[in-house]
């Protein structure tokens, strides 16, 4: 195990429009920055730049609001167009109160207003999530790998509210080419105790490590995370949502 990694924004990725190959903007970035792929390297890219790329763009010019979306609209003076996209968007309504309304997407991920977000977008539309991230991750690194030449993961990834404490941290949606836990069950830790619950999420550590060179209002949507040794496998972001059955606040 490594005892030091290294985080690089990647930076000259253009304004996303749908039909871009996001995977030859990142290399055409990363050799425009005289930035060397290397074997191992995780790069996180920004689920917003993905779903730009894939049309996951509502102009809310042609949302038609329901009256369910437009009486809770109205009480905490909201958009009605965009809570209308936000209640398609979701499978399960978890809380609507106080302005603030979380819900579970068709993918599983809990989260706020579905993922919906009206940031880092032309006004007058919002963006939506990918349909399906690990794909989106998948096609990514096998297009980058085939670029370079080497062996990669890639992490598709969001910014996320948490219960119970403040602040955004970003976590993974999607990944290809890296298990998105870490297993510790039955091993023993310093004091020679079993280890009966310690499962890490590492691939949402290393999308928030990764935000802290994206800086969102920079224009930074992907950075390399090199260094860390992970297991390299088939894997699916889903790995990561809790079952219902272990949920105890479902």
């Amino acid at each position: 195990m490594r005892d030091r990694i290294e985080l690089i924004g990647v930076p000259g990725i253009p304004e996303a429009a749908e039909g871009d190959d996001v995977a030859a903007l990142i290399a055409r970035a990363l050799r425009n920055a005289r930035i060397e792929a290397v074997d191992g390297d995780v790069l996180v890219v920004a689920q917003k730049i993905v779903s730009k790329a894939e049309g996951r763009i509502v102009k809310l010019d042609s949302v038609e609001p329901s009256a369910r979306a437009q009486e809770w609209a109205s009480a905490y003076d909201k958009d009605a167009r965009v809570v209308e996209v936000v209640m398609r968007e979701s499978k399960r309504i978890v809380r609507m109160e106080r302005g603030v309304l979380i819900s579970e997407t068709e993918h599983g991920f809990v989260c706020a207003n579905a993922g919906v977000d009206t940031s880092n977008v032309a006004e007058g539309t919002v963006t939506l999530l990918p349909k399906d991230p690990d794909a989106s991750a998948r096609q990514i690194r096998s297009e980058l790998e085939a670029a370079f030449g080497v062996r990669i993961a890639v992490i598709v990834s969001d910014t996320f509210g948490r219960p119970w404490r403040e602040g955004l941290v970003n976590v993974a949606l999607g990944v290809s080419g890296i298990a998105p836990l870490i297993d510790y069950r039955g091993q023993k830790d310093s004091h020679g105790n079993a280890l009966k619950v310690t499962v890490i999420a590492i691939a949402d550590e290393l999308a928030s490590a990764a935000e802290l060179v994206m800086k969102k209002s920079a224009g930074v949507p992907v950075a390399i995370v090199r260094g860390f040794d992970y297991e390299s496998r088939d894997a699916s972001g889903l790995e990561l949502i809790r079952v219902p059955e272990l949920d105890l606040f479902r």
